[in-house]
C-alpha cells in the first residue's frame, strides 16, 4: 500500500481529530500526515473489513460477546422444553421447527447490544465513521461477525439440538438451510437496531423493543420452512420468501444502520 507522507514523520497522536484527505471522491483519512495513493483505495479498503472483522471476533471471544453465551442459551430452552410440554414424542416432534426457530431467534438477540457498545465506550466509533471505509461497509462487517459468532454456531448446533425435540430427520436438512438463509438477516436487523441505541441508557430493553417485531418475518417463514420439511410438503415457497427477506434486509439495512449512527455521532 503506497502512501505520500508529508515530512517523512508522524503525527503526534494527540491529533485525534483526524484530518480527511478527498481522493478520487472518497473520504479518506489523512492521520499521520499521510494520504492514500489513490489507485490503492480499494486495497485499504479491504484491509480495514478484514482488520475490523478480525477485531470483532477477538473480542467476541475475549470479551465475552456472546460466542458461547448464544449457545448455552439455545441448549438450555431446547432442553427445558420437554419438563415444559411433556416427553410425548408427537408433540415435540409437532412443536420443534417453532421452538428450534424461537429459541434461535432468541439467542441471537442476546449479544446485539454489544454490536457498537464497545466501540461506542472507547472513542473508536467516531473513528470508524472517518475510516476510508464507508459507514454502511462498518455495518455490513459487524453484521458479518455477528452472524459469524452467533448464527453459524446457531445453525451447525440445530440439528443435533432437533434431536432432542424428536425433529423428524426428513426436516433436518430444510432446519439447516432456513437457518443459514434466515440468521443472516436477524444478524442484519440487529445491527440495524444496534445503530439506532447506540449511547441510550438502557439501550439493550429498547433494542429489544425495536428488533423482536422484525424479527417476525423471518421467524414465521422459517418455521414454516422446517414445518414443511417434517410433514414431506414442498417448502420452496416459504424458503424463497425466506430469502427474500434476508436479500432484501442485506441490501437496505446497512445504510438505514449508517444514517442512524451519523445521527448518533453528531
Amino acid at each position: 500500500m503506497r502512501r505520500f507522507c508529508e515530512g517523512g514523520g508522524a503525527e503526534p497522536p494527540a491529533a485525534n481529530r483526524r484530518r480527511a484527505a478527498r481522493l478520487d471522491g472518497t473520504l479518506l483519512p489523512a492521520s499521520h500526515g499521510c494520504a492514500v495513493a489513490p489507485g490503492s483505495s480499494k486495497t485499504v479498503r479491504g484491509h480495514f473489513v478484514r482488520a475490523l472483522l478480525l477485531r470483532d471476533l477477538r473480542l467476541a471471544v475475549r470479551a465475552g460477546g456472546g460466542f458461547g453465551l448464544a449457545l448455552a442459551f439455545f441448549l438450555i430452552v431446547v432442553v427445558l422444553v420437554p419438563f415444559g410440554v411433556g416427553a410425548e414424542t408427537s408433540i415435540l416432534s409437532r412443536i420443534a421447527p417453532g421452538i428450534l426457530w424461537v429459541a434461535a431467534l432468541l439467542a441471537a438477540l442476546l449479544s446485539l447490544d454489544r454490536i457498537f457498545a464497545l466501540d461506542w465506550e472507547d472513542g473508536a466509533l467516531p473513528l470508524l465513521a472517518t475510516s476510508p471505509l464507508p459507514l454502511e461497509g462498518v455495518a455490513l462487517a459487524k453484521a458479518l461477525a455477528h452472524w459469524i459468532t452467533t448464527g453459524l454456531p446457531l445453525t451447525l448446533a440445530a440439528p443435533v439440538l432437533g434431536i432432542l425435540l424428536s425433529l423428524a430427520p426428513t426436516a433436518t436438512s430444510w432446519l439447516l438451510a432456513s437457518l443459514a438463509l434466515g440468521t443472516p438477516a436477524l444478524s442484519v436487523i440487529g445491527t440495524f437496531g444496534a445503530a439506532l441505541t447506540v449511547g441510550l441508557r438502557r439501550g439493550s430493553l429498547l433494542l429489544s423493543l425495536l428488533v423482536l417485531p422484525l424479527y417476525v418475518p423471518t421467524l414465521i417463514f422459517g418455521a414454516e420452512v422446517v414445518r414443511r420439511g417434517a410433514e414431506g410438503l414442498d417448502p420452496t415457497t416459504p424458503i424463497l420468501l425466506l430469502a427474500g427477506i434476508t436479500l432484501g434486509c442485506l441490501a437496505l439495512l446497512p445504510f438505514a444502520a449508517a444514517a442512524a449512527l451519523r445521527i448518533n455521532l453528531r
